[in-house]
């Protein structure tokens, strides 16, 4: 099992909220089809088929909570 459906699979079972490191997140987004476009710290990711966007910030070197919340939800 790859890293990156490592990394999904703790998102998906909500073990890992807290400890995903940013660039691990964007790296898996790219992996699932999304498309990237940065606008400052803004990380906004689309992908066809998929209606809400997911738009990420950074905290430090590490990913926000609520933001994989919105994730797992979408998945």
């Amino acid at each position: 099992m790859t890293r990156t459906e490592k990394l999904l699979e703790q998102i998906l079972r909500g073990n890992a909220d807290a400890n995903i490191p940013f660039t691990g997140m964007v790296h898996l987004l790219l992996s699932l089809g999304f498309t990237e476009r940065i606008r400052g710290d803004h990380h906004i990711f689309v992908r066809p088929g998929v209606t809400e966007i997911l738009n990420l910030q950074p905290s430090g070197n590490k990913y926000k909570l609520y933001q994989v919340t919105k994730f797992a939800m979408l998945y």
